[in-house]
This record gives C-alpha cells, sequence and structure tokens, in this order.
C-alpha cells in the first residue's frame, strides 16, 4: 500500500465534511495537512474550525497548519500557500474541496448567491491552482484532485438548479483543462464524485430532503481520494472518478461499513445516471 507519508496537502474546506475526512485519512499516513478554511471561530449552525480540525489531525499521525483563508481573496491565497510552502518546504498535493451550494432556479437564486458560488467553486478553484502549481512543478508525484462531478450535459441537472451547476461544472472543466495543461509537467488533475449523498453540514442545503440515513460517510471519498492520491501522477490524470469506481477497482466491494444505516436506501448523488 503506497502512502502520504511527508506529503504536504493543502485541503480547501478542510475544517469540516470530505474535507477534513480527506485530511484525517493522509494524517494516517503521517501526512502534512494544511487546514485552508474560512472558520476560526465555531460557527452557530456548523461544526469545527481549522484549529478543531487541526487538533483532530495531530491526533490522527500528522502534522498539521491551520490557515483562515477565504479562498475568494487573491492575496489570502498566495499568502496562505506562501506560508503552507514555508512551513512545510513545499506543497505536494492540492485538494479543491471549498463549495457553496444553492439548489434553486433561476428566479429564486439572488445574484449575490450566483457569484458567491462561482466565486468559491469556479474562481476559487482556478485561483488555488493558479497559486500552488509553482509548487507542485516542483513536487515528487504531484497530485490536483478536485471534489467535483464528471460533466454530463443531460438537461435534468441544469433545470432545477442552473447556477450551482454551472458553478461546479466549472471545477469539471478545470480538470480538463489543466490535466492537458500540465500534463507534460507530470501534475496529475482529476475529479472524484461521491455515489451517493455523504452525511456533511451541506445536508442543511438541500432543504431537509435528504435525511443522513440515506447517506454515506465522509470516508468511503476519504478512501478513494486517498488510492487517487498515491497513483504515479503521469499514468493518472483527467480523471472523473466516482468513489465506488474507485474503491472497486482496488478490488474494495463491501461498502455497508460506509454508510450511516446499513439497512437503509441510499439516495445518489447529483450529476449521476444510473
Amino acid at each position: 500500500m503506497r502512502s502520504l507519508a511527508g506529503k504536504t496537502l493543502f485541503i480547501t474546506g478542510a475544517s469540516r465534511g470530505i474535507g477534513k475526512a480527506i485530511a484525517l485519512r493522509a494524517a494516517a499516513d503521517g501526512g502534512r495537512i494544511v487546514v485552508a478554511a474560512k472558520t476560526a471561530e465555531p460557527h452557530p449552525r456548523l461544526p469545527g474550525t481549522i484549529f478543531t480540525a487541526a487538533d483532530e489531525i495531530r491526533a490522527a499521525g500528522g502534522e498539521a497548519l491551520p490557515v483562515q483563508v477565504d479562498i475568494r481573496d487573491d492575496d489570502a491565497v498566495a499568502a496562505a500557500v506562501a506560508q503552507a510552502a514555508e512551513h512545510f518546504g513545499g506543497i505536494d498535493i492540492l485538494i479543491n474541496n471549498a463549495s457553496a451550494i444553492s439548489l434553486t432556479g433561476l428566479m429564486e437564486t439572488p445574484m449575490r448567491r450566483f457569484d458567491l458560488m462561482m466565486d468559491i467553486n469556479t474562481r476559487g478553484t482556478f485561483l488555488c491552482c493558479q497559486a500552488v502549481m509553482p509548487y507542485l512543478k516542483r513536487a515528487a508525484n504531484p497530485h490536483i484532485l478536485m471534489i467535483s462531478p464528471p460533466p454530463n450535459l443531460d438537461a435534468r441537472w441544469f433545470g432545477p438548479h442552473t447556477a450551482y451547476t454551472i458553478a461546479k461544472y466549472g471545477m469539471s472543466l478545470c480538470v480538463l483543462g489543466l490535466s492537458a495543461e500540465f500534463a507534460t509537467d507530470g501534475v496529475a488533475v482529476n475529479a472524484l464524485w461521491p455515489r451517493t449523498v455523504i452525511a456533511t453540514a451541506a445536508l442543511v442545503m438541500l432543504g431537509g430532503d435528504i435525511k443522513p440515513e440515506q447517506c454515506r460517510k465522509p470516508g468511503i471519498v476519504a478512501d478513494a481520494a486517498h488510492l487517487i492520491l498515491t497513483q504515479e501522477s503521469r499514468a493518472c490524470t483527467g480523471n472523473f472518478f466516482t468513489d465506488e469506481q474507485v474503491l472497486g477497482a482496488a478490488g474494495i466491494t463491501d461498502w455497508s461499513g460506509y454508510a450511516v444505516d446499513p439497512t437503509a436506501l441510499l439516495t445518489r448523488d447529483l450529476f449521476l445516471d444510473e
């Protein structure tokens, strides 16, 4: 089994949910995690801060650098990346996990919400890639991983929430472009998306229609991410993976342990056909 020991991972939105789960999985190997997120003080509705996440990462066996950063802010991102590279001596992996969601139609989506999703999902992803790339090009086995779906142009994924779909697909289109642009540099750029809805704080944004027992735990995405990030970067780039696909290819086919409730019917995630 390959390891992330000694690797430095810059993870956006790592204070909770899927980002934190990926951080903890890397920490179990002895990885070095940059917890790049906005929440420095306890949030009234959302769990965790950059500091509580850093404590969990250290307890799991890794090193942690909590950095408060809003990925909409160019200067803040540049400063966070420079701080991370100086602290750990470089950056090996970028996880673009931070995301904003609003599953609303045209007339129900205020432009400030449209701008938020575009600024975090698409622009923020592009910005973080741009800031980290000089360090990745000097790293051994560098990877960028977007937590974003395979592009699916079926209108049913646009009709109910055009703004969110455009913003989320922006992350995925960065995979297409950057994997081609940096192929000769050996920088892997891939996307990973859960086959089922994951039980995170984002469930609140789904209006309560999906219950936690209909979901899987974030650990399934973290384990799949680990398998991708330990691949040889020149041989694994430009892919749109699902967690089930990655685990299945590694011979892991019993996913019942990832379910919040192994007896419940799971809900398929957005953007995925049957």
